[in-house]
């Protein structure tokens, strides 16, 4: 495979990924407003803490669709790692999200329906870009990648070859032999 062939491949199943996950997070993201506003709607907890409890329902959720539909073909070995550091990264991304949502309701007394909901919307996109940094790299870790294994098979295909040409007449065993000569004669 040429290297712009594998760069091409690497292009779409980074694209791929992005997509699979781009669609767990969408409908985590309904899951996290519709929580969200629910809470907001039948209780009187203040906006952050209904964003917590929506943001720790979406993680629930998040995390199933990622193991069993994004991430499915990542190694799946080390379950209990993968869940700590899935959880770790969440609460990174939980702060995030809703550290913005904080300084927008009591930095600056932005609390209305739609100003939260905005900008919780908007702590979600930083955090996303941080979960999906971190869950690729760290959680959901890849296996060893095909091409690595075709391209390390075509390697030693053209070692062999290059071989089976050097063996042609007067081949291996004369080289052999001139070089234990040239050896003999140093």
């Amino acid at each position: 495979m040429t290297e712009r062939g594998a760069l091409r491949v690497r292009f779409d199943r980074l694209a791929r990924e992005v997509a699979k996950f781009g669609a767990v997070g969408a409908v985590g993201t309904l899951v996290n407003f519709a929580v969200f506003n629910l809470v907001r709607h039948l209780t009187d907890l203040q906006v952050v803490r209904a964003s917590v409890i929506a943001t720790v329902v979406a993680i629930a959720f998040n995390y199933v669709g990622f193991r069993y539909f994004t991430y499915r073909d990542r190694d799946k070995s080390g379950r209990t790692k993968e869940l700590t550091l899935f959880l770790l990264f969440s609460a990174v991304g939980l702060v995030i999200e809703n550290g913005v949502l904080y300084v927008a309701t009591y930095g600056f007394d932005w609390d209305s329906r739609l100003q939260s909901n905005v900008f919780k919307f908007v702590g979600m996109g930083i955090a996303t870009l941080f979960r999906f940094w971190s869950y690729r790299t760290w959680v959901f870790r890849t296996l060893p990648a095909r091409e690595a294994v075709a391209h390390a098979e075509s390697f030693l295909e053209d070692l062999e070859d290059l071989e089976e040409g050097k063996r042609a007449p007067g081949g291996e065993e004369g080289r052999t032999s001139t070089a234990s000569g040239a050896r003999g004669r140093g």
